[in-house]
């Protein structure tokens, strides 16, 4: 069985973001999830790492400039990845992520790429990889 991003499901029952370990723009949401998320069960990776080459390499090269959030056994992308984290955090940034779900996919995920392909441009780049603080090292796979 796909997502509705065409990715196959994954067996790992664990919430994973992954995402682009270099990019200030991901790495903000990131800080901004760990702030804001209301369980703390989510996993990070970054995108560059073992961990995602290890779960899902068979999908590394057809994956779009994108977030990959691995939940309940799917893979979600772009917008469908922003709208289905939102479902992890504390009010109010719960409910603003699903206003998402009011939006046309084709649109969310427009705007998802537009911002994903000037994300560098505007946000800068990082030479390595986000290195967690000693509390949060347990949060990461990588």
């Amino acid at each position: 069985m796909t997502s509705s991003s065409g990715l196959k499901n994954t067996s790992d029952e664990t919430p994973i973001i992954f995402f682009d370990g270099v990019c200030n723009l991901c790495n903000g949401a990131v800080q901004f999830i760990i702030r804001h998320e209301r369980n703390h069960v989510v996993k990070f990776a970054p995108l560059q790492g073992e961990t995602f080459k290890k779960k899902h390499s068979a999908h590394t090269l057809a994956l779009p400039d994108s977030i990959v959030f691995s939940v309940q056994g799917r893979l979600c992308l772009e917008a469908e990845a922003v709208i289905a984290i939102s479902e992890y955090l504390k009010q109010p940034w719960r409910f603003f992520g699903s206003l998402g779900r009011l939006v046309p996919a084709f649109m969310a995920n427009a705007l998802y790429r537009f911002v994903a392909r000037n994300r560098y441009r505007w946000f800068g780049k990082r030479e390595a990889c986000y290195l967690p603080t000693p509390e949060l090292r347990a949060r990461f796979l990588d």
